[in-house]
């Protein structure tokens, strides 16, 4: 191959995957940061219905393991473990939650991905973190790349879809 068709082919493929500002899964960022759309993959839809997940469903969650309890909790942008505090669908109380986060935006943006059952092994599901009246909203003094909220709890729905 000669050192021109291969500077070519180089530079298509930078061009490529530069373009294309995804993150894993084909999920793309929005302007401000936070995660756009994203699809269930089909073997979570599949494990959620043998499951009795449906969507809507919802538990209470402690967004961080590691901040149970507290007042205020701080989350940065990157992975996260919640834990349930009741169940859902087949899934027991204490059934661990992992995820994204991103706190980029006006509101933190939490994704679940994956659930881990006290007694069982690790599924996927497709579930969002939510609170009625602004409470996922950072708190002013939240800097860049983390978030403060105020209080540590949040309900986890499932979704068969990100939106």
């Amino acid at each position: 191959m000669s050192t021109t068709k291969a500077l070519l082919l180089g530079s298509i493929v930078l061009l490529a995957v530069s373009s294309g500002c995804t993150t894993t899964g084909g999920m793309s960022l929005r302007p401000d940061g936070t995660p756009g759309p994203q699809e269930c993959p089909e073997e979570a839809k599949k494990t959620m219905r043998i499951l009795r997940l449906h969507v809507g469903d919802s538990a209470l969650v402690d967004l961080d393991a590691n901040q149970i309890g507290s007042r205020r909790v701080t989350l940065y942008d990157g992975p996260i473990e919640s834990i349930m505090q009741e169940g859902f669908g087949t899934l027991e109380g204490a059934t661990r939650l992992y995820g994204q986060v991103w706190t980029s935006g006006p509101q933190v943006v939490i994704r679940y991905y994956e659930a881990h059952p006290p007694d069982g092994d690790k599924i996927p599901l497709c579930a969002v973190a939510r609170l009625g009246d602004d409470q996922m909203r950072k708190l002013p003094e939240s800097k860049p790349g983390m978030a403060i909220l105020d209080g540590s709890v949040a309900a986890a729905f499932i979704v068969d879809a990100f939106r």
